[in-house]
């Protein structure tokens, strides 16, 4: 998996990538960290690559497709964008992504929700992908709105971050909505 569109370069982790990765991550403490529990100032080069050989592992299996976004160059690591939470029997997956703290607010999130969005449904052939944010996660939220995702409900203690149930809104894409 490979993509270049929309001024950015989607694709899977790389050993090499754990630096950058894990820089990202502990830059984005006080913006990613509050709605994903993996997101802590602590956060090294080794747990990026256990992180990295995971998701090497599912994409082989065809199970998750946790990527890297990319400057369109490749040279700059601007966050993470997934397809997981496949369900092979609903033919369904969730959409998951996150920017670094210094490049938020340039669309960069929506740009690469889109990408990974038409992989999923003109590659895997899914025909349900879901995006769930907490409810209070105004950000991630609108980056899903900015998708033309349908906004279906605030589902009850849906997500559970430090210990604790929170309420998510839960929105929807169909093939026709990208």
């Amino acid at each position: 998996m490979h993509l270049n569109a929309e001024g950015l370069c989607i694709r899977p982790f790389r050993a090499g990538d754990a630096e950058a990765f894990a820089a990202a991550v502990r830059e984005s403490v006080a913006t990613v960290g509050q709605w994903l529990p993996w997101c802590h100032s602590a956060y090294g080069a080794k747990e990026a690559r256990v992180w990295i050989g995971q998701c090497a592992v599912r994409l082989n299996m065809g199970v998750s497709y946790d990527v890297g976004i990319f400057t369109e160059d490749d040279e700059t690591l601007l966050g993470g964008v997934a397809i997981n939470q496949i369900d092979h029997v609903h033919n369904a997956g969730n959409v998951g992504y996150w920017v670094r703290e210094s490049m938020q607010r340039r669309g960069i999130g929506t740009r690469a929700a889109r990408m990974i969005a038409k992989y999923g449904f003109d590659t895997l052939r899914l025909t349900r992908l879901e995006i769930v944010a907490a409810e209070h996660n105004h950000p991630s939220r609108a980056v899903a709105e900015r998708l033309g995702a349908r906004f279906e409900c605030i589902a009850r203690n849906r997500l559970f971050v430090r210990g604790a149930p929170l309420d998510a809104a839960v929105y929807s894409l169909i093939p026709g909505d990208i």
